[in-house]
């Protein structure tokens, strides 16, 4: 029998909210006893109080870290006990689903739909592909004169601060905790404070799977306090962050002015979506185009935000585009058959409101949207937006948006395409669309970028690596390659006589 329809909007209303920080296995407020209020971008209405974490606060939880890593509880733990611990972690993750959806949905504005079909089962399988792979990674023998054996082993880092933003609050996290608890780690989360709910029934679940108390941390609270004390603190060995490059860049200097601890950044992005004239199917690409940008509202760092499109086929591909646009119109996230939810707070609407008046001013022609949607609502939406008649010079060509914002840019050549495509500060992805095989690789292997899809955009998968170059970051995220941030290579040489 079909299961019946959920009222999403009744679940909501009945939502309790333990604003608590996980500290040591257990709920605990603030030590100051500060709370700040979490707000709903569906409505602009409070959901909760949320402990307000504060340096005390911080300190207190990597103490908690740091003794869970010294005394071995779990990173002296057989990778067969770990392994099982995680996967119990991601089968609770799965139980949990629509309590986590829900959260994350009421919390920063994405659909339910997808909440309940992506975020919490890309979580739970970062969690389980993590966990299959600890008894699957094998240390090295070096192939040295017979007179030594050298031993090149991996050993877990020690404390993990990890600072995830609001764009995906559990896939995020899922990303750092997965490889850094597989590897032995202790790990303190601090969930922005814009998207916190998440991360703390996380926290509670993995309690509940056998994680030892003190393993895994969640200290809610803002990012020029928890977030600074976090990265500043002498005993945390590395910090994974994803987030702007603006605080990227202070991860960095925060870590000159410590213990020069590893920082890991994975930062922003302005990725090309380069669309040649032999490629033969412009209505598939153009509604990859629109469906890659427009998913979370554009609040993606990988969202193709810049679309190269060739001038022989850029009016019909610009037609193509705004033929896509009605279907994300934005609506109630509550809602099942939503597409396009809010964007997470006023903050954001009127950051991207006024990016989409720069475009105006500086010449660009609004093609369709560009308004602010459903007021009346008290939350915060805005039309999908698409400009023609970009430039490169333009801000918002130039800089992040986070907002479902498009900039179409024309070119005449292939030597333009690839000129205008890495004519940018960052470099986290990029797309090809040609039928021309020896194109593609010559095109894919110019565009200086992290991934670079072929005829297809932000297609996924937890077994390959996810990063940028220049200022999109460094270090990779999902894959094996996650674990080389969260270990270190010991060396260890035995004389054989």
């Amino acid at each position: 029998m079909p299961q019946p329809s959920i009222d999403w909007h009744a679940r909501a209303r009945a939502l309790v909210i333990d604003g608590r920080m996980v500290i040591d296995g257990e709920r605990r407020p603030s030590a100051s006893g500060e709370t700040f209020t979490c707000r709903s971008p569906i409505n602009g209405q409070p959901i909760g109080e949320v402990a307000r974490g504060r340096q005390a606060d911080v300190d207190a939880a990597v103490a908690a870290s740091r003794r869970a890593f010294d005394d071995g509880r779990w990173a002296h733990s057989a990778p067969a006990v770990r392994k099982k611990i995680l996967q119990r972690f991601a089968e609770l993750i799965l139980g949990a689903k629509d309590e986590l959806a829900l959260l994350e949905t009421v919390d920063m504005g994405k659909p339910i739909q997808y909440s309940l079909s992506v975020d919490v089962p890309a979580t739970a399988r970062c969690i389980a592909w993590y966990a299959e792979a600890v008894d699957k990674v094998y240390d090295e023998i070096a192939p040295t004169a017979r007179s030594a054996l050298a031993l090149i082993t991996r050993e877990p880092m020690g404390v993990i601060g990890a600072i995830v933003p609001w764009i995906y609050p559990m896939i995020m996290a899922a990303w750092k905790l997965g490889p850094a608890l597989a590897a032995g780690n202790s790990v303190v989360l601090k969930p922005s404070e814009k998207s916190p709910l998440t991360a703390l029934r996380l926290a509670e679940l993995a309690v509940a799977a056998g994680i030892p108390p003190g393993v895994f941390n969640v200290v809610p609270g803002y990012g020029a306090e928890a977030g600074e004390a976090l990265a500043l603190h002498m005993d945390v060995d590395a910090i994974g962050f994803t987030g702007s490059t603006r605080t990227g860049r202070r991860m960095l200097e925060y870590a000159g002015r410590s213990n020069l601890k590893r920082v890991y950044n994975e930062l922003g992005g302005k990725s090309a979506f380069v669309v040649f004239d032999d490629f033969a199917d412009l209505g598939r690409a153009a509604a990859t185009a629109a469906g890659g940008l427009f998913f979370n509202q554009g609040e993606s760092c990988n969202a193709p935000s810049r679309v190269l499109v060739h001038e022989r086929v850029a009016d019909e591909f610009i037609a193509r585009v705004a033929a896509e646009v009605p279907h994300y119109a934005p609506a109630d996230p509550l809602l099942a058959g939503t597409v396009m939810g809010a964007v997470v707070d006023d903050t954001q609407l009127r950051a991207v409101l006024g990016y989409i008046d720069s475009g105006r001013a500086e010449g660009a022609h609004c093609v369709s949207g560009g308004q602010q949607a459903l007021a009346e609502t008290g939350g915060f939406y805005v039309q999908p937006t698409v400009f023609d008649g970009a430039t490169p010079a333009m801000k918002i060509v130039r800089e992040e948006i986070f907002g479902p914002v498009m900039s179409v840019l024309r070119f005449r050549d292939e030597a333009e395409a690839v000129a205008l495509a890495n004519d940018s500060p960052y470099g986290l992805q990029a797309a090809v669309w040609t039928d021309q095989l020896n194109r593609a690789h010559r095109v894919a292997r110019a565009l200086r970028a992290g991934t670079v899809h072929v005829n297809q955009y932000d297609e996924d998968d937890i077994t390959v690596p996810f990063g940028g170059v220049k200022q999109s970051g460094n270090g990779r995220d999902k894959s094996l390659h996650a674990f080389d941030k969260y270990t270190e290579l010991k060396t260890t040489w035995i004389r054989i006589d």
